[in-house]
């Protein structure tokens, strides 16, 4: 049985990104871009947690203590959320991304879902914990200016503008 619907991503056609040597300006300036959302992500990361220690405390007294064992993992998991919910959701980009006129697309020009998108703010963090000066040097080596977990998990950054034939 075949379906067009959106809900199952097989039935929808891929449509190829344009090849960066046959269309440069999808990824000019993405770098820096990634940069500053990447800082503009991450202090809506830290201001969504100061946010939630205090519920977690209130959830902690009504749990006899069992509620503060969420401490340890309160920012991964609203990264986590965050980005999935952003980054995989129907624009394709956090709201960082949206600032800075960047969308995220899959190898064969698909959105990313939930799942690619958190396993990309997972990757994304440990990258940067062990390998911080390299991350950034494989994006300047590639012709995509792909980072390293964007490599591993098949993912473009491009200008939302030219992507959309706005530019």
């Amino acid at each position: 049985m075949t379906t067009s619907s959106p809900l199952y991503p097989s039935a929808v056609p891929p449509r190829d990104l344009v090849d960066p040597l046959v269309d440069p300006r999808l990824y000019e300036g993405v770098l820096s871009r990634r940069v500053l959302a990447f800082c503009v992500d991450f202090a809506i990361v830290c201001t969504l947690t100061l946010i939630a220690i205090p519920i977690v405390g209130v959830l902690g007294v009504l749990t006899l203590g069992l509620g503060w064992m969420l401490y340890p993992f309160l920012f991964q998991a609203i990264a986590i959320l965050y980005s999935g919910a952003t980054l995989g959701g129907d624009r394709a980009s956090t709201w960082g991304m949206r600032l800075t006129g960047l969308t995220c697309r899959i190898g064969y020009g698909a959105k990313p879902g939930f799942v690619i998108a958190a396993a990309h703010v997972v990757l994304l963090y440990m990258s940067i914990t062990f390998l911080t000066p390299f991350v950034l040097i494989v994006g300047l080596l590639t012709r995509r200016k792909q980072l390293l977990h964007d490599l591993v998990l098949g993912t473009l950054f491009v200008d939302k503008g030219t992507l959309e034939g706005r530019v």
